[in-house]
């Protein structure tokens, strides 16, 4: 798949942003931006103006900011989610759980819960491999209903 050269650069501009943006020397800098202007208050009379320069200034970086975060964001989360199903396809976990990032907030919480209620059937703490035949499980036949295949017993 051939990337274009936009892409490229506009990955590479949000990445170092978003990491210049979590920086502390960052945090601090706009700290003190903020006790220059507070302090400027006096100098310019707390001019209209001179709330309008705080006030733009940080909306528009507030609605940049939020296009390049949620860029790396999405990246970040997308690449985790390969990983994971890999992990999954490649280990003893079953591969039902491939996809279930698809599902709603919903469906999500009720596989939770009857992973909950599964283990706490038994009485007794899972060892890892039962929780991941029993989370697998239940995965496998969330899918199945949602494609409407026929319950299957086991």
């Amino acid at each position: 798949m051939a990337v274009s050269a936009s892409t490229k650069l506009f990955t590479k501009f949000s990445n170092a942003i978003a990491h210049a943006a979590g920086r502390p020397a960052t945090f601090v800098a706009c700290c003190l931006l903020v006790v220059v202007w507070a302090a400027s208050g006096p100098i310019f009379g707390f001019s209209d103006t001179w709330q309008l320069v705080i006030n733009t200034g940080t909306t528009v970086i507030t609605f940049l900011m939020v296009f390049v975060i949620q860029n790396t964001q999405n990246r970040d989360g997308a690449a985790l989610q390969a990983k994971l199903d890999e992990l999954i396809r490649a280990s003893a976990a079953q591969n039902a759980f491939i996809g279930i990032e698809h599902l709603t907030d919903e469906e999500l919480d009720e596989i939770r819960k009857e992973c909950e209620a599964r283990a706490g059937e038994r009485g007794r703490e899972l060892t890892k491999q039962e929780k991941a035949r029993a989370a697998a499980d239940i995965a496998e036949a969330r899918v199945r209903r949602k494609a409407g295949f026929a319950p299957v017993s086991g």
